[in-house]
């Protein structure tokens, strides 16, 4: 009977093979493009290499990460360095990756992060420099091919957005050679005939097909312009230095359009808006102006020898009339109190004591008898009453009280 081995054992001795293999036991370079990129916490990349229908998983372990000049992504072209072996726990061959360089389309991907870094630090993408698009223009220039969705797409927006405003199109190599001197010649004769806005566009493509818009160059003309600029190259997904460098940038030409042109619809509606608020806000202030001058003809009416005159005539009548009253008060007070006197001396009368069958008595010279004392026989005395005067003769004087007799 064959011998029978384990898992272990079978995996382990496939790993030998390919450790005593001439090719594999050395390092080899594979090209090819990469896909399932993980960057792991542990510091590890994994991802796999495809080609033609072939694939090939990788491995590049963190010891060797000080070898890796760019952040790996899928779909990035790629020479991996590195020797191949066998995952003995998995049972499956990896490459183990000691070396990555960009690789074609990658060389172009590297030599665009490279300008990018450069001009960044040049301040060429700082927000200070960012130019405001208009909210109303006239004319919008377009630096784009002739022919295809770029023009027409900017053409039937800007119509349907503000049908009066001008789209005027400098038809640009956008691909391949003399690509970049065409788009700078654009920008410039665009910014030369007046345009309020620039749009520099085309389709999606190849980094190598968009390559023209990463050109210095272009970069610079950008930068240059004396007005703003919109950059709506390639798809949503794809960035360019003109993106970076630009004023505005648009993920796509529809897009470019909305930001360069204003809805005239809604300017419009903006218009009425502040025509009414304008009307509010004059007639508030003509309000407020009527009511002032009533305030300042108050104020000069008051102040003239007429009103002064009419004031104190208006004061004279009142003090007379506070005056007057006051005399009524005092006559009315003083009456009062000369009845009450009146009513005080009448009651202590004498003649209202006559007329009560009192007597009043007195001597011969007049004088006025109260009492007895000094009274002898013989005395006359003159009697007064009510109704008249008597003469008597005293005959007799008693002291004394004589009531009890």
């Amino acid at each position: 009977m064959a011998s029978i081995y384990s898992v272990g054992k079978l995996n382990e001795y496939i790993q030998k093979m390919f450790e005593q293999d001439y090719l594999l036991s050395n390092e080899v370079s594979v090209r090819g493009e990469v896909s399932n990129c993980k960057y792991h916490s542990t510091g590890h990349v994994y991802f796999s290499l495809k080609e033609s229908g072939s694939v090939i998983p990788c491995v590049m372990f963190s010891s060797h990460r000080r070898n890796l000049k760019f952040k790996m992504q899928d779909g990035q072209q790629v020479v991996v360095k590195g020797k191949v072996n066998v995952f003995v726990r998995d049972g499956k061959y990896q490459l183990y990756a000691s070396q990555i360089q960009l690789d074609g389309d990658g060389e172009l991907y590297l030599a665009f992060e490279q300008l990018k870094a450069r001009l960044a630090a040049e301040g060429m993408f700082d927000a200070e420099y960012k130019r405001k698009i208009p909210p109303y223009v006239k004319t919008v220039g377009v630096v784009a091919a002739p022919t295809g969705a770029v023009i027409r797409d900017i053409i039937t927006v800007s119509k349907r957005r503000n049908p009066y405003v001008q789209v005027v199109l400098y038809p640009a190599i956008v691909q391949g050679d003399g690509a970049a001197p065409s788009i700078i010649r654009g920008i410039e004769k665009l910014e030369a005939y007046g345009a309020d806005v620039i749009i520099v566009g085309r389709g999606g493509g190849t980094i190598e097909e968009l390559w023209a818009f990463n050109e210095e160059a272009v970069a610079h003309a950008i930068f240059q312009c004396g007005v703003p600029v919109i950059s709506a190259v390639g798809h949503e997904t794809d960035f360019t230095i003109a993106d970076f460098v630009a004023d505005k940038r648009a993920a796509t030409p529809t897009e470019a359009a909305e930001f360069a042109v204003g809805e005239l619809a809604q300017t419009e509606r903006y218009m009425e808006e502040y025509r009414r608020l304008l009307y509010k806000s004059m007639v508030t202030h003509i309000e407020r102006a009527k009511m002032k001058n009533r305030l300042m003809k108050q104020k000069i009416q008051g102040a003239s020898p007429e009103a002064k005159v009419r004031e104190y005539r208006m004061t004279s009548a009142r003090f007379a009339e506070l005056l007057d009253q006051s005399m009524k008060h005092q006559m009315i007070a003083k009456r009062n109190r000369f009845q009450i006197l009146v009513e005080r001396v009448h009651a202590v009368s004498p003649v209202k004591r006559l007329n009560g069958g009192m007597a009043y008595l007195s001597d011969c010279d007049g004088k006025r008898i109260s009492g007895v004392t000094n009274m002898k026989n013989g005395d006359e005395l003159r009697i007064r009453m009510r109704d008249g005067e008597a003469k008597a003769t005293i005959q007799e004087v008693y002291i004394g009280d004589v009531r009890g007799e």
